[in-house]
């Protein structure tokens, strides 16, 4: 396919954060179309994420490196429409999700080549939408950080969200043994639908006494904890000796005590990451790892990510509202082109 088919405009449509507050703050404007740099592809955007990182940005909470776009949105799905990469694997109009440094509320963003996947041949291009920066944020968390493997015993925070669903159904596919925490009993029973053993209300129980109760004393093996604050301790007593926590997010704040003696005897560990920082060679060698490791599941269909909404781009404020509600199940998306 050659390039003269692909009329690349000048300029596109996007979504700009006009200043840091709420989501009425987002606004469409005229932005010039991405210019590409050595490594790169020009993505034509079909749907973008929408991500917990989107709201943080936009409240001003996200440093956004030097080196990324303004614009928000970090994953998305469309076509390749303009390389600039000697080496890459993508051919002009191939069908891509990718990991974006910033702007994916666009109608096209540029994207180093090795951030890029070809999209599994049963997925729509909504849920392709879905994958790069969840199922990457939980595969380099979980499984590289976290060494999560069949038989170990996980507990996933934040059952019922993006990540969670997410993170049930691939801990699920190697073999772990599920548990979740979700706030009330319709998310936990879709929790428990997707793969979890047992998911936790916790509104109305401590998921640490009944963690402690559903393992025997033992405790888990990994936690997976995007609430940070006063789950640390929480966690810590229902995580097992030799145990991993890894934080991805601190809804619940960025301090709290905790017993390092504890930590000692029980030989425990906590870690934890953000993605949009790290290096781009350390994100394409995520996305190798993610499709090395767990895209068999994808494309036998027997992973699939859940999608509680699509919005418009020009919709961008309402669909950062719905997140922020937090009464979803799975992720939203924004319909950024046809």
């Amino acid at each position: 396919m050659n390039q003269n088919q692909f009329k690349i405009p000048q300029e596109m449509q996007a979504i700009e954060i006009l200043e840091f507050g709420g989501p009425e703050n987002l606004k469409s404007c005229t932005r010039p179309t991405p210019k590409l740099s050595n490594g790169q592809v020009l993505i034509k955007v079909l749907f973008a994420g929408v991500n917990r990182p989107d709201l943080l940005q936009r409240q001003g909470n996200y440093k956004v490196p030097e080196t990324a776009s303004d614009i928000p949105g970090l994953e998305v799905s469309g076509t390749v429409v303009d390389i600039k990469d000697t080496n890459s694997k993508f051919n002009l109009g191939d069908k891509v999700c990718a990991l974006c440094h910033g702007g994916g509320y666009a109608e096209y963003v540029a994207v180093d080549s090795g951030h890029c996947m070809k999209i599994p041949s049963t997925f729509s291009m909504q849920e392709a939408a879905c994958i790069p920066e969840t199922f990457i944020t939980v595969w380099s968390n979980l499984f590289v950080r976290g060494k999560l493997k069949a038989n170990d015993k996980v507990l996933i925070h934040g059952g019922a969200s993006g990540i969670g669903t997410t993170a049930i159904q691939l801990a699920k596919s190697f073999g772990a043994t599920v548990y979740a925490t979700a706030g009330n009993e319709n998310k936990c029973l879709a929790a428990e639908k997707l793969g979890a053993s047992k998911c936790i209300n916790y509104k109305t129980k401590q998921f640490e006494d009944e963690i402690m109760k559903l393992t025997n004393g033992k405790g888990v093996d990994v936690i997976l904890d995007m609430v940070a604050g006063s789950y640390v301790p929480r966690n810590l007593k229902c995580l097992s000796s030799d145990g991993r926590l890894i934080i991805i997010a601190v809804q619940g704040g960025i301090k709290d005590q905790v017993n390092f003696a504890n930590i000692m005897i029980k030989r425990q560990t906590i870690t934890g990451s953000t993605l949009r920082p790290q290096s781009s060679q350390a994100k394409s060698e995520y996305v190798e790892g993610l499709i090395e490791g767990a895209w068999m599941w994808l494309e036998s269909d027997k992973i699939k990510p859940i999608i509680q909404q699509e919005f418009n781009l020009n919709q961008a404020s309402e669909a950062h509202k719905a997140l922020e509600n937090g009464d979803h199940i799975g992720k939203f998306i924004m319909k950024v082109s046809d």
